[in-house]
């Protein structure tokens, strides 16, 4: 029996390294040496490209058997993928009109044998797209290094305008393969077929609009070439970050959780910590006390019953909470308050080794002296989270601008020392050693009042269950938009705290069954 246990345990972890191995992100610099590695591997270029066609013609054949197909091909390799789809779909007797850009003698390498083997008519680009059926743009891939103009333009945007259903090869053409964003024009698609793993612009925004639904194929690239291609930048999911999630043990208490604080703002500024703290519960933390003023505190009673609650009146009531090692990640932000006094309040909560969550107001405080807060982040001994939005985010890192957000969340994670959430319709979570991942499964509901809180307030939870603060940090927003989904469109903020249950309970299933 011990045997059978410990194989199983065995093939589970390699399910989950498997599984986050088909997570990582490939910039199409990268995957274009993931191409060449193959290649020097054994793998013939010509087989990869034919393995590419083959997704392409599946995805079609899977939209309609019967409708033509209008096969727009671009001068380069997505172009000898068109070919190749092309062919695989006029041997399975659909009707095929192709339009190649430019002309076939200009074609180069395998894209050139592929539209040598093609024996049907190549058609005029500027006829594109024909009429009837299904559309394949097989115009550029994930490379393309500037805006799409003219003619090309043009066509782009009659092919949108077609009302049929269109299927992009590798990403819509127009679309940024590293950053998501739109090059001059782009096409907007049904579907996508990319091959041997997904590109950032498959998930930042607005590509991931226009990409519509993504399948990833397996075309033949060796998966070890990984190792040698580039940097550590997932889509985000259980796969990252479950192994170190700590599911609550038969024999553990409440203590062996974590004591997760939130610190209030004034009286009258009280709803968004309360819904971080209630968050912070939800989420797992063993207790959650929430701290602020004698008349916050007060209020706060009324509202609270789970919750435990500490009075400051004075620096000496926050040093004594601090004292206690116990109370082990402290969020601060919510509702807190601008000004001198505030900025001089985070800054104590350095002085002791607990891990510290900084949202909201506590990122805004810090606008006019970002040194000074990311000066107590290199001192500090624990863990730092920053969760800012686009706006805090220019506030805090004027000078930090790039059209990748995954290079601008990085950057900052680097310059403070810390994990940065970068939050938005396409989070980013940035470690400084470089780890990054893009989130792209929350609702756009999220976006209401409140929900940062709601998301501080696990993040916050999870530190205090001792995860490593990218894990945290990344499970958090996964969690936020799950439990989204779970509340629906119309949801408040409270929602989402009530809805954690679900994919957390996922989680603890998950790992049971392991």
């Amino acid at each position: 029996m011990a045997k059978k246990k410990a194989k199983s345990f065995t093939n589970s972890n390699r399910a989950a390294e498997h599984a986050a191995s088909r997570a990582l992100l490939l910039t199409p610099a990268e995957m274009g040496r993931a191409d060449m590695l193959a290649v020097e591997k054994g793998v013939p270029s010509i087989d990869l490209m034919e393995r590419a066609g083959a997704a392409v013609a599946e995805a079609v054949l899977g939209l309609s058997r019967a409708q033509p197909v209008s096969i727009v091909c671009g001068p380069g390799n997505n172009g000898g993928d068109g070919f190749v789809a092309a062919r695989l779909l006029r041997d399975a007797g659909v009707a095929v009109d192709l339009y190649l850009l430019g002309d076939l003698a200009s074609l180069k390498g395998d894209a050139r044998i592929n539209a040598e083997r093609y024996d049907g008519p190549v058609l005029p680009f500027s006829k594109a797209p024909g009429k009837g059926g299904v559309i394949v743009d097989a115009l550029f891939g994930a490379g393309l290094a500037r805006d799409i103009d003219g003619a090309t333009a043009a066509a782009v945007r009659r092919i949108n305008s077609s009302g049929r259903p269109i299927v992009a090869v590798d990403i819509p053409s127009g679309v940024d393969g590293e950053t998501g964003i739109e090059r001059g024009v782009a096409v907007k698609a049904d579907r996508t077929v990319t091959f041997f793993r997904r590109k950032p612009g498959h998930l930042l925004l607005p590509g991931r609009i226009y990409c519509g639904e993504t399948t990833l194929a397996d075309i033949g690239i060796p998966a070890a070439v990984l190792a040698e291609t580039g940097s550590p930048l997932w889509r985000n999911g259980p796969e990252l970050w479950a192994r170190d999630y700590a599911a609550p043990a038969p024999q553990g208490h409440k203590y062996d959780r974590g004591h997760a604080m939130v610190i209030s703002g004034p009286r009258h500024r009280t709803g968004a910590a309360r819904l971080a703290a209630m968050a912070a519960l939800r989420a797992g933390a063993g207790l959650v006390t929430l701290a602020g003023s004698p008349q916050a505190v007060d209020l706060m009673a009324a509202h609270v019953t789970e919750i435990m609650l500490a009075p400051i009146a004075e620096d000496r009531d926050l040093t004594a909470l601090l004292d206690d090692s116990r109370r082990n990640a402290w969020l601060v932000g919510p509702g807190f308050g601008l000004g001198e006094t505030a900025a001089e309040t985070i800054l104590k909560l350095f002085g002791a080794a607990r891990h510290l969550v900084l949202d909201a107001d506590a990122l805004t405080a810090f606008a006019d002296k970002p040194t000074k807060l990311f000066n107590a982040i290199s001192r500090h001994k624990a863990n730092v989270v920053l969760t800012p939005h686009e706006g805090e985010f220019a506030r805090l890192f004027p000078d930090i601008d790039s059209p990748s957000k995954v290079a601008r969340a990085r950057a900052a994670a680097v310059r403070s020392g810390a994990v940065v959430i970068l939050k938005g319709g396409d989070t980013v979570i940035a470690a400084p050693d470089g780890r990054a991942a893009i989130e792209c499964a929350a609702p756009p509901w999220l976006a209401t009042a409140g929900s940062g809180d709601v998301l501080a307030g696990i993040v916050v939870a999870l530190l205090a269950q001792g995860m490593d603060a990218f894990a945290a940090a990344a499970m958090a927003v996964w969690l936020h938009g799950q439990a989204g989904l779970s509340a629906g469109p119309a949801l408040i903020a409270g929602d989402i705290v009530s809805n954690l249950t679900v994919p957390i309970a996922e989680i603890i299933t998950s790992r049971t069954v392991r």
